[in-house]
């Protein structure tokens, strides 16, 4: 990543309720770059602060992009449009998460690091909401160079054997 975004006090910045969205070349997020098949695009993020679950600090987090992914069918480009919205519980850095926490799906915990850096943060949370395998709704899989069909091997063992019969 070529630049840095920080909140640098990200308990802070949840109990005083503050903004921050901003927009990033998908190019720019190196971990994402390495799952598209083109890094054309932009994400468009943004991290609003607030007290949260049970009044404790939380960021509220949303970006959309929409991503070229390789489609695990057919193996041609694939526009996925993306759209994440999620709540980050903050917890202080070393503080033990108790397991009724972690259980929660209302929110996801994470330390509160200082200087906490929001690029990470958003690249994490997208790479979190890629599809393991994308497909298109409806496409053939990848025929052989020519478009011919291949013959099957064991089709042309069957051949072979009714050619030795005939002998």
């Amino acid at each position: 990543m070529s630049r840095r975004i920080v909140i640098a006090d990200p308990l802070k910045f949840a109990a005083d309720g503050a903004r921050l969205s901003g927009v990033v070349p998908v190019a720019e997020l190196s971990r994402l770059a390495g799952v598209v098949v083109d890094t054309v695009g932009a994400v468009s993020y943004e991290l609003v602060g607030e007290s949260g679950l049970g009044r404790s600090p939380a960021l509220r987090f949303s970006a959309s992009v929409v991503l070229q992914l390789c489609c695990q069918r057919c193996l041609e480009a694939l526009e996925w449009p993306l759209a994440r919205e999620s709540v980050l519980q903050l917890v202080r850095p070393g503080t033990p998460i108790p397991d009724e926490e972690l259980e929660n799906d209302e929110a996801d915990v994470i330390e509160a690091v200082p200087d906490m850096d929001v690029l990470a943060l958003v690249e994490d949370e997208l790479l979190l909401a890629v599809p393991l395998a994308p497909r298109h709704e409806s496409c053939d899989p990848p025929r052989p160079l020519g478009g011919a069909d291949k013959e099957s091997p064991f089709a042309a063992l069957a051949k072979l054997r009714k050619d030795s019969r005939a002998h």
